[in-house]
């Protein structure tokens, strides 16, 4: 559910602690812990909070795009799959997805196909195609990347064989040939 500044405000109370000081606060916690659970579930909050229009300014004074983009590169599945879904939510801001063009988001992003984990596949699908505009379609249709999704599109998986399929009927104007399922 997206907030606005006033409802912000009305939760915090006059001395409560602000939206900017609270994220400030969990992204100095995960800078600060060593314990993988908590950094796992402060990630999680944070992707939470990218969902938000409201929260992108804060989230970018915070560096938190480029701490979701640096998760990519964990060896830990949950980082991983926190940090795409936290790109997911805010790929959609122009601002936030020259960020994310712009430090090499677009590799990490495109790594996150071959991922067993699910969500992560899903979220990846997903942000890619959230990224494609005119100013980054030559970037976003390279041929490793429409490969991938016509391999995905015959998922059996439902939800990744559907996203893929989307995503070529929007962005490639073509689908997956129809042949029998892959176990992707």
């Amino acid at each position: 559910m997206f907030t606005s500044a006033k409802r912000i405000k009305e939760k915090t109370g006059q001395f409560g602690r602000g939206r900017f000081e609270y994220l400030q606060a969990l992204v100095t916690e995960f800078q600060d812990t060593h314990k993988q659970e908590s950094k796992e579930q402060i990630l999680a909050n944070l992707a939470n909070f990218a969902y938000d229009p409201i929260n992108y300014d804060y989230l970018r004074q915070l560096n938190v795009v480029d701490l979701f983009i640096d998760m990519l590169a964990e060896s830990n599945d949950k980082l991983v799959q926190f940090g795409i879904g936290g790109l997911c939510n805010l790929c959609l801001d122009k601002e936030n997805r020259d960020i994310i063009m712009a430090n090499d988001g677009l590799a990490l992003i495109t790594n996150c196909l071959s991922s067993e984990n699910e969500e992560t596949v899903i979220n990846a699908i997903s942000t890619l195609y959230f990224l494609v505009c005119p100013a980054t379609k030559s970037k976003l249709l390279m041929e490793s990347i429409i490969q991938s999704m016509e391999s995905y599109a015959l998922s059996s998986n439902t939800r990744i064989g559907n996203l893929a399929q989307i995503f070529l009927q929007d962005h490639c104007h073509t689908t997956a040939p129809n042949e029998g399922n892959t176990n992707k």
